[in-house]
């Protein structure tokens, strides 16, 4: 009984911390940077370009909504002004003087990538899209981002909006501590209506691992024609926890994360031959 005990004990453990990653085959992939950690004991398990400068495209809208469920009252009423809407390409389609919930307009902003509900999160909370990316910035030097220029709260390729790798990672991690936000990455789709003209809006993600992989919890899409397909993943199992950072990549996304994250929780053969 003891030792059945120890062994059980002994591969929760293995299962918790140890993963080994096919570094080979991560090198081969078509992607620009890969970043890939484990959650659980805060290992960096493969990175691939982690300094080097990209476009987070819509990964940008992690910031804002961060700073949206920090600062802003998610039942407040948010006015649609005729700034919000001069966006393009993925819009909700609101109109002028539609009234919303702070929180579905977070919730359109993080789960359809809607850059008119992004742009009226920010101008609610900031008051001005300057003001909100002074924000946005200034949490970004907070939280260890120190290679990071947030120029509009959409993730469009404007001036000099950039990051790398190991700050989306930061950011990323960040994120995800606040229970709020993680509600929302792990919905699949959002309906809401505007309060005073009861028009239905339904946000459906982008995010297929959502739809295709069981242990996936999350957490933003993007992609522009300067960014490329980008990914932030995160999948639990059990008590494993992992995260991947993919950022310009010509592999298809969902499959490259499935397999790495099939990859990190699987415990090391080596380890249990030896039990």
């Amino acid at each position: 009984m003891l030792k059945s005990l120890i062994f059980f004990f002994l591969l929760l453990c293995i299962t918790s911390l140890h993963a080994e990653i096919d570094s080979e085959k991560l090198d081969k992939l078509n992607v620009e940077a890969l970043l890939v950690k484990n959650l659980k004991n805060n290992e960096i398990l493969y990175s691939k370009e982690a300094l080097r400068e990209v476009k987070p495209a819509s990964l940008t809208k992690i910031m804002t909504a961060t700073l949206a469920i920090e600062q802003g009252e998610l039942t407040r009423l948010v006015v649609i002004s005729k700034e919000m809407l001069q966006v393009e390409p993925t819009k909700a389609g609101y109109k002028e003087g539609e009234i919303f919930l702070l929180g579905d307009l977070i919730n359109a902003a993080m789960i359809k990538s809607d850059n008119d509900a992004a742009m009226a999160v920010a101008i609610a909370i900031g008051g001005s899209i300057e003001n909100f990316n002074k924000m946005m910035n200034a949490k970004a030097a907070s939280i260890g981002m120190v290679n990071t220029v947030f120029t509009n709260p959409c993730g469009f390729d404007i001036g000099n909006h950039h990051s790398t790798p190991q700050d989306l990672l930061t950011l990323a991690e960040y994120a995800i501590k606040n229970p709020v936000f993680n509600d929302i990455t792990r919905l699949n789709q959002h309906t809401y209506y505007s309060l005073n003209t009861a028009r239905k809006f339904v946000a459906n993600t982008h995010n297929q691992l959502l739809n295709k992989y069981e242990y996936a919890v999350g957490v933003k899409t993007g992609y522009t024609s300067k960014a490329g397909p980008c990914l932030i993943a995160r999948a639990k199992k059990e008590d494993r926890d992992c995260l991947i950072v993919m950022l310009n990549s010509k592999e298809n996304r969902w499959k490259t994360a499935k397999e790495i994250f099939e990859q990190v929780f699987v415990p090391s053969q080596d380890v249990l031959a030896s039990l």
